[in-house]
């Protein structure tokens, strides 16, 4: 459960109001932690009806457990206080069966109705157009990627691909009186820390190798540019829905890299998809999420690093999210400039910086006003390891958990953004390592190793205590030619 709240808690700092469940009933665990914490919820139930997506999937029982299935959800979570619509069903092959697929959605409407009356019902539709019959039967109208268009870039022209315009207004124009979402956007894809040259001109555009992708280390660019190919990145996004304010809101694909799914390169182990890496570690792209979502926040994020010695001398583009309006770049003290974002613009864009090395500052300012500022620096050589737990108290009850940061720095304790050293921990005191991550989506270690190379810098360690052991627990970090690093952990019977 700690596990989950931690998500929620990046979620929440994010700005992130609202989760959808994708694509099954959620552990009532997390239902209680989303009522604790004042997320609201779409619970959702199948990822297919009767017709198949794969050929062991769920579509050989939904004749006989679908209804079944339906009531139990909502019976279970009526009550929740966090719940606020009932999705039954995510890009069903039933959209390709005209009035017979419209006749499901009908059946498993009427039963979420009976059971409760007082929440509307929506289904995510990644095909479903406007002059069909499946959109009229739902409550809401929920579209997946289709808002933004699909493939509308001119390489796709001519592809058998599914190419679809933007749907926002023919949906508007057919169901006026019906409330409009975007249940699925973005797909952006990034691998934290790792940035590739050149840098797109583009906004958003999909992955290729040279252009935000690289098949032979099977990373992707955080310059955070590049999208799946029915996808978008968070700025088209913003457009699309600042250019349609009848739109309720999105639900972003995904909060959270996650196992499987790993496009665009399928020998990887985890998706490149989530906002926030498999281990915990925010990618660059939580910064423009937040920059949007928390206006009132003075905020100034700069990316890339600038430990860059082969790139001196060379055009190094530097990128700012920021809720202000607009702001001015310094490198080593020399201004380059200030720029103020235009209409439907997100980010502000530096895409003719040298390299050199030293220190680059952001002065962001709102309504003319100083607003925030941030910075980044290069670093020197890596010396030592910097272990920050989330949380320095827990329980002893063997459940509760403390996610311990372990960053490489240099002497002066300066973030070294490219260390891939092998980093060993162990732990002293009455408690025991979980697991280990980097968040590399290309690294099958085993997650109950006790050892882990740093990627791009970081690894992730989780602890937890020994059942009714309270006690001080130490944990030590060691890398050959690093100096160790460790930090103190408590654990109480009681909540600290």
């Amino acid at each position: 459960m700690r596990a989950a709240e931690r998500q929620l808690e990046m979620l929440r700092e994010m700005g992130c109001n609202a989760v959808r469940m994708s694509h099954n009933p959620s552990a009532p665990e997390f239902l209680e932690l989303t009522d604790r914490m004042g997320f609201l919820v779409v619970a959702e139930s199948f990822d297919m009806w009767e017709r198949r997506k794969t050929p062991l999937d769920a579509h050989l029982i939904f004749p006989e457990w679908g209804e079944q299935d339906m009531r139990a959800l909502v019976r279970r979570d009526r009550n929740r206080p966090s719940v606020i619509m009932w999705s039954i069903g995510n890009e069903v092959g039933e959209q390709y069966t005209d009035a017979a697929g419209a006749e499901v959605a009908r059946r498993l409407r009427e039963i979420t109705r009976e059971e409760d009356a007082t929440r509307p019902t929506t289904t995510a539709m990644n095909w479903a157009k406007p002059d069909m019959p499946l959109p009229a039967v739902v409550d809401l109208i929920s579209l997946n990627y289709q808002g933004e268009g699909i493939r509308q870039e001119p390489e796709f022209a001519g592809t058998d691909r599914i190419r679809t315009p933007p749907q926002y207004l023919p949906f508007r124009e057919k169901f006026p009186d019906k409330v409009i979402l975007s249940s699925e956007t973005a797909s952006t894809l990034s691998s934290r820390g790792v940035y590739l040259f050149p840098v797109s001109p583009l906004v958003s555009a999909p992955v290729r190798d040279g252009r935000g992708g690289d098949s032979t280390i099977r990373h992707v660019s955080a310059y955070e540019t590049h999208a799946v190919d029915f996808g978008s990145t968070p700025d088209k996004v913003f457009a699309s829905l600042d250019s349609h304010p009848f739109v309720a809101g999105e639900f972003v694909w995904t909060g959270f890299d996650y196992l499987g799914e790993p496009t665009p390169y399928y020998s990887s182990r985890s998706s490149y998809s989530g906002i926030i890496d498999l281990a915990g570690f925010r990618k660059d792209r939580f910064y423009l999420y937040q920059s949007r979502w928390r206006p009132e926040l003075p905020m100034a994020h700069i990316l890339p690093h600038w430990s860059w010695p082969e790139r001196i001398g060379l055009v190094t583009p530097v990128h700012v999210f920021t809720s202000g309006d607009e702001a001015e770049l310094f490198l080593n003290g020399r201004s380059l400039g200030r720029k103020q974002k235009g209409a439907f613009e997100y980010r502000l864009r530096w895409d003719d910086v040298i390299y050199e090395p030293g220190t680059l500052e952001v002065v962001a300012y709102k309504s003319g006003r100083e607003w925030a500022r941030g910075t980044v620096r290069t670093s020197g050589e890596a010396a030592a390891l910097k272990l920050t737990p989330d949380r320095s108290e827990i329980l002893s009850d063997g459940r509760d958990l403390s996610f311990v940061t372990a960053q490489v720095v240099d002497a002066d304790g300066t973030f070294v953004p490219r260390a891939d050293h092998s980093v060993s921990f162990h732990l002293e005191g009455p408690g025991e390592i979980v697991a280990t991550d980097n968040g590399d989506p290309t690294n099958f270690q085993s997650f109950v190793s006790p050892r882990r190379r740093a990627f791009n810098g970081l690894v992730l360690v989780i602890v937890r205590g020994i059942p009714g052991q309270p006690g001080q627990l130490k944990l030590i970090a060691t890398s050959n030619g690093l100096r160790a690093g460790e930090t103190l952990i408590r654990t109480n019977v009681h909540q600290p």
